[in-house]
């Protein structure tokens, strides 16, 4: 670091990490399980690739969160969406390559992407 300008432009690349993760009743949220298993499984990829891509598409109405385990294993990593007056869904075996398509099918367009989500069938 070397000026103030440039601690200041830092100071608003983290303020924006920060306030994707503020809670807003009113927005999308997006849920990561982030236990142990999930952790194993990728996790932390997805959540880097989810932050990401809502920074680089300046999307303001989502929330961010991370939460223990949801009980689905076997599906890890796991991603729950949560849109207001809509029912949760829950996508499993989560990617960095599909959570592009999570976002852009789901979070823009409203369009649940069906072959991730986990069901009482898998």
């Amino acid at each position: 670091m070397k000026s103030l300008d440039e601690l200041a432009q830092i100071r608003e690349e983290y303020q924006a990490q920060v306030d994707l993760r503020d809670s807003n009743n009113n927005n999308i949220k997006v849920i990561i399980s982030m236990d142990d298993c999930g952790i194993a499984a990728g996790a932390r990829n997805v959540l880097k690739v989810i932050m990401s891509e809502i920074e680089q598409k300046n999307l303001k109405n989502i929330t961010v969160y991370q939460t223990e385990c949801l009980g689905l294993c076997k599906q890890e990593p796991v991603v729950r969406v949560d849109c207001p007056g809509q029912s949760s869904v829950t996508y499993g075996n989560v990617n960095p390559e599909n959570v592009l398509q999570i976002i852009n099918e789901h979070l823009l367009n409203g369009n649940v992407v069906n072959d991730l989500v986990i069901t009482d069938d898998n």
